[in-house]
């Protein structure tokens, strides 16, 4: 190693700039929503995002995949390893690991807190354990791990506008944007996860709604008000939307456009699984690409963050 503190403008090296453009094409593949939000950042910022997504990627396929749940484990810690040497910043340039390349020169430009993604390998190892959640609180705890880490990560990279008041309270307030962002994903993939024997919405509240028995079909349980325990999340992940929109003012125009955009979508997400709660049931709701690019375009006007601005402004500090 031969490098030395790079400021986030710099150049990066060839090799690291092939790394760079391996995550912005697995982000391109596979992160549809997550992509048209990054899209709307400076270069150097959507690299250092891209290298994010491709590492969390890396961690979810694993906890996501066909292997027996020990060596799910294994693999989960091998990379909380990598991670060690990535945080270390001993990653050589020519490592034959783009994923690991990229994010080690991401973190020598922005200071990304990498404890987020100690988390969320702690998070998928819930999974790999199969943990049920008793109450929202429970849930809540996992969701911290899985999304809101990666909104303190976003973070990082994203920075606060100098001088901005209450920017000490920004990484609480990204943390719940992701737990928002996570609440709408689960809420969205009720009937694939109940197809993998997975159930993340709090048993408290399957019961107070009469769905204790799970979802085993694209109806709603008999006898059970699903309707009411989606409304029921919905509020709930509305709540947790606006306390985490108080990001946006703090931000700059791209990021806070980057920002909105992709939590836009989820709103969008969110709206539709309102109006018709048992369409989750019958499978993944999704919004058009022509609605998300118009989300993208309103986030880049900066609409968003000025309704926020006005709201802080005017409300509670």
């Amino acid at each position: 190693m031969s490098r030395t503190m790079e400021g986030p403008t710099q150049v990066p090296t060839a090799p690291v700039q092939a790394a760079y453009s391996y995550c912005e094409a697995v982000t391109g593949q596979q992160a549809r929503n997550f992509a048209y939000g990054i899209r709307l950042l400076p270069p150097h910022k959507r690299q250092a995002m891209s290298a994010l997504y491709a590492f969390s990627r890396r961690v979810d396929d694993i906890g996501d995949g066909t292997l027996k749940p020990q060596a799910k484990q294994d693999r989960l810690e091998a990379t909380r390893e990598l991670l060690g040497r990535i945080r270390q910043g001993v990653v050589d340039d020519d490592d034959t690991d783009p994923v690991a390349v990229a994010l080690c020169d991401a973190a020598r430009r922005f200071p990304l807190p990498l404890g987020g993604l100690d988390e969320l390998i702690d998070g998928v190892l819930m999974d790999v354990r199969g943990e049920t959640y008793e109450t929202w609180d429970d849930l809540k705890a996992y969701c911290r791990c899985v999304a809101g880490a990666i909104g303190r990560l976003s973070l990082g990279v994203f920075g606060t506008q100098p001088g901005t008041r209450g920017a000490d309270r920004a990484p609480e307030y990204a943390d719940t944007l992701g737990l928002a962002l996570q609440l709408t994903n689960i809420l969205r993939d009720i009937a694939e996860d109940a197809a993998n024997g997975r159930t993340y919405l709090p048993a408290d509240d399957l019961a107070k709604f009469g769905c204790s028995e799970g979802f085993h079909g694209t109806t709603p349980p008999p006898g059970s008000d699903f309707a009411g325990l989606v409304h029921f999340e919905v509020r709930r992940a509305r709540a947790l939307f606006a306390e985490g929109y108080r990001l946006l003012p703090m931000l700059d125009r791209r990021s806070g456009a980057c920002v909105a955009a992709m939590a836009g979508i989820y709103r969008r997400l969110l709206d539709r699984i309102e109006r018709d709660p048992d369409a989750v049931l019958r499978g993944r709701v999704s919004l058009p690409g022509r609605e998300k690019a118009y989300v993208a375009v309103r986030g880049l006007s900066g609409l968003d963050a000025r309704h926020i601005g006005r709201q802080t402004h005017g409300g509670r500090r």
